[in-house]
């Protein structure tokens, strides 16, 4: 194998390239033999820095997207925001920054949906939402650390589904799309709140499975004593 190289640069050069190729060919070995060739790469490299394949490729662009959109969240200006107004710059960071390559993302949809990928398409997904929050800014570690995540996941899911054939200015019609779902999630884990609430008010003053075993043993126990 080829030594005297840096694995981390193959890596990066190749995802550039085969951005260039999965309009074309999709995330397959095609287009990442023809990153390959674009750089001057060779085959034992490319095998090195891709032991999966173009799917690897695909997981490298998520990891990456992720990082770069954690950083560009660090703006002072959307510190200032309210929560969901932050959510939703970071879905917005995170597409904008790969709206010259949107074919390569609907490629990357394509990949991601085949049964052999469920696993690594739920991971992406998770991690994807997860840097959103801990970009926000969120440090919860209850249930709710999950249900955020959870609620998130189906936002941007739809989001990206609606971006990728998204044919306004701006794609103002996303960001517009993407308000309302985030404005209808928010109001879910108030809801919720309150319906516990008011099911526990209901609740605390009716007779629990343990209090009428109790109650009956108890009734019992007074009966063989009278008797």
């Amino acid at each position: 194998m080829t030594t005297g190289y840096d694995r981390d640069q193959d890596r990066q050069q190749l995802l550039i390239a085969i951005l260039n190729h999965v309009p074309f060919d999709g995330w397959s070995e095609t287009a990442l033999q023809a990153a390959g060739q674009e750089t001057r790469i060779p085959a034992d490299r490319i095998l090195n820095a891709f032991p999966g394949g173009a799917r690897d490729a695909l997981i490298l662009w998520h990891e990456v997207a992720d990082q770069e959109m954690i950083r560009a969240m660090a703006q002072p200006e959307i510190a200032r925001l309210r929560t969901r107004e932050r959510i939703a710059a970071a879905v917005k960071l995170r597409l904008q920054a790969n709206m010259a390559h949107r074919e390569a993302v609907r490629a990357g949809c394509t990949t991601l949906v085949m049964p052999q990928n469920a696993a690594i398409a739920s991971k992406l997904l998770y991690n994807t939402v997860n840097a959103i929050w801990y970009a926000v800014g969120d440090k919860s570690t209850d249930h709710n650390f999950y249900t955020k995540r959870g609620l998130l996941a189906a936002v941007y899911s739809a989001t990206v589904l609606y971006w990728l054939n998204d044919k306004s200015a701006d794609c103002a019609a996303t960001w517009s799309f993407l308000d309302r779902r985030i404005a209808e999630v928010m109001q879910i884990p108030q809801v919720l709140g309150q319906v516990t609430a008011r099911l526990k008010g209901i609740t605390d003053h009716l007779p629990t499975p343990q209090n009428l075993f109790r109650r009956g043993r108890m009734a019992r126990g007074r009966r063989r004593a009278a008797h």
